[in-house]
């Protein structure tokens, strides 16, 4: 199952690569329309890339009425990615999006290093959603936590259905020149291929804590990217920075997936995943493989 990452695709802009994907994730909602930060709000890296967009969206009453129906008209499973700065606007925007039959998943974006965070921790920011919709809810985690694996096993004693790992990590580019920020706020969310080994570790980490299915993203660029992440325990990709430089990405991905699983005598996806904790001792009672369950009812609900 291949998503992209949010705000790293405009499904109405580039529709035949949305319809690459098994689902579409949109770009973070907020309850009120927000402008976003100041240009500059994007640089590119000698390995990555840096943005500030800073939740730029038009807000959750215009996603309503005229993005959603559009985004529907794709034909693509939707998952919503909802924003705020407290837990009583995430719940409210869940509440709203739950009387949507289109929306079939919300994602919580918990950790833009962008914006101010909302003060309450992630898990009282899930547990106000679960209680405000019966969707399924995937919490979008910070890399940055010493212990992601503690945030992830909260979130799921909270309600969480899933996990989407990793966030980008903040960073900062200087001009070759003047030696002063490149981006307007300075620092932004570092993405690209090198985010690839600290979306692994927190793959790992969370697959060995919690039974909860995975999306695991960060330096996605090839389909050995995403068997590794896979390996690690994701029970899902998501493709973010390669789609700005290769919109048909994800099908490129998919492609060279099938390609790896057979180099390595694997099946199918299922059978790779979680295969780099095979032999390995358990972690407070919970077997890292094969831990899929929750992601089937996603997959059923998003079909």
């Amino acid at each position: 199952m291949i998503l992209n990452a949010s705000g790293c695709l405009d499904a109405l802009t580039a529709p035949e690569a949305a319809l690459s994907l098994d689902a579409f994730v949109t770009k973070t909602v907020t309850p009120l329309p927000r402008g976003g930060n100041v240009p500059v709000r994007i640089a590119e890296t000698q390995h990555g890339m840096l943005n500030s967009i800073g939740l730029a969206n038009p807000g959750l009453d215009a996603f309503l009425a005229e993005t959603l129906p559009r985004l529907v008209m794709l034909g693509v499973p939707l998952w919503v990615s909802v924003g705020g700065f407290s837990a009583r606007e995430y719940a409210t925007s869940c509440a709203r999006l739950d009387a949507c039959e289109e929306v079939h998943v919300l994602e919580l974006n918990l950790s833009c290093p962008n914006v101010d965070e909302a003060p309450e921790s992630a898990a009282e920011i899930v547990a106000a959603c679960r209680a405000a919709t019966s969707k399924p809810l995937y919490a979008k985690l910070s890399p940055s936590a010493w212990d992601v694996a503690v945030v992830a096993r909260a979130v799921e004693d909270a309600g969480a259905d899933g996990l989407s790992l990793v966030n980008t990590l903040r960073g900062l580019a200087l001009d070759e020149r003047t030696l002063r920020p490149r981006l307007a706020t300075a620092t932004g969310g570092y993405s690209g291929p090198p985010l690839k080994p600290v979306a692994l570790a927190a793959v790992w980490a969370c697959r060995r804590a919690t039974r909860l299915p995975i999306v695991g993203m960060g330096g996605v660029w090839t389909g050995r990217d995403a068997l590794e992440l896979h390996a690690a325990g994701a029970t899902a990709i998501g493709v973010g920075t390669a789609l700005f430089a290769d919109p048909a990405a994800a099908a490129r991905i998919r492609g060279e997936l099938l390609s790896e699983l057979k180099t390595h005598g694997l099946s199918s996806v299922s059978d790779a995943i979680g295969i780099a904790h095979d032999e390995l001792p358990r972690v407070g009672g919970v077997t890292a493989r094969r831990s899929t369950k929750s992601l089937d009812l996603v997959q059923k609900r998003t079909a």
